[in-house]
């Protein structure tokens, strides 16, 4: 019997009038549904310059020189395929809760695949947990979704977060600058989480952060002595949590998601946070277009 897919066709549809939002200007592939502040060869005018020697004769404004007796070229604004990445965190952390967050996001992923596809863009999926791996490489059209959907429903999960490797990773395989999607918990037994994302952002790609979390991450519903383990790295904790504790808690997480979105808004990039108890259209159609990740 077939698997079901990640989404099925009537949601998909729902997606087709959406397109992944960005604040810069990359150079991309000529071919997209895009408008550039790049000149180029395009249909849509930009400006004009001063014709130089070599310049083609056939981007003239032969009305301005016949009312002006001055050679000036027509540009046109370049329609590029931006190039788009996707990260999507599979470490053990994002299987907690039963496998709610890690089904969540691949479900996204797949959405904002579908969005970018439908308006020609290039993208380019890899899950991460210490390291990069199974990258998923689709570009041409709305058709190849079936495929994209196949190889995300059969990524593998485990293992811990290294942010910042990944980030070294990235950065030593991807000099070209474009949107860079995280959909992750950021959940890291170290401190370095803040400052691979900052890296990131200085090499000049542009950041959506796409915070995923359980409701049991940001409020915890247990009471009294507890014996934690920590889903990636196996250590044993053992605390007496009350509702002081949980309180503190539940603050010092709205405190990381606000130096998260800060960051992400500092560096020109958006930030939105999403609980897996939310339904994905809702997100999709509401948070991530007020968080104009997408439009």
């Amino acid at each position: 019997m077939a698997a079901e897919p990640l989404l099925d066709r009537d949601f998909l549809e729902k997606l087709e009038r959406l397109t992944i939002h960005w604040q810069k200007s990359f150079a991309g592939l000529v071919g997209g549904h895009h408008l550039s502040r790049f000149a180029g060869p395009g249909q849509e005018f930009l400006d004009h310059r001063n014709f130089h020697y070599g310049d083609d004769l056939r981007a003239v404004n032969w009305r301005a020189y016949l009312r002006l007796e001055k050679l000036f070229l027509k540009m046109f604004q370049v329609e590029p395929r931006v190039p788009v990445r996707m990260l999507v965190d599979a470490s053990a952390s994002m299987t907690a809760h039963g496998g709610a967050k890690f089904e969540y996001a691949r479900k996204l992923a797949a959405a904002l695949c579908y969005v970018g596809l439908v308006r020609l863009d290039s993208i380019e999926i890899h899950g991460f947990g210490d390291r990069l791996f199974q990258r998923i490489l689709s570009t041409g059209g709305r058709h190849r979704i079936s495929s994209v959907m196949d190889r995300l429903a059969a990524m593998p999960a485990g293992g811990r977060t290294d942010q910042l490797a990944v980030v070294r990773e990235f950065i030593s395989n991807y000099s070209h600058a474009g949107v860079l999607i995280l959909v992750s918990d950021f959940l890291e037994e170290s401190d370095n989480g803040l400052k691979a994302l900052q890296y990131l952002a200085d090499f000049g790609h542009e950041l959506m952060l796409l915070h995923i979390w359980a409701e049991e991450d940001r409020t915890p519903p247990w009471l009294g002595e507890l014996d934690l383990r920590d889903a990636e790295t196996g250590a044993n904790l053992r605390l007496d949590f009350d509702e002081s504790a949980r309180t503190r808690y539940t603050r010092a997480f709205d405190e990381y998601a606000q130096d998260l979105q800060k960051l992400a808004l500092r560096s020109g990039g958006r930030y939105a946070g999403i609980s897996t108890a939310q339904p994905l259209d809702e997100v999709i159609f509401g948070d991530l277009i007020r968080a104009r990740g997408i439009a």
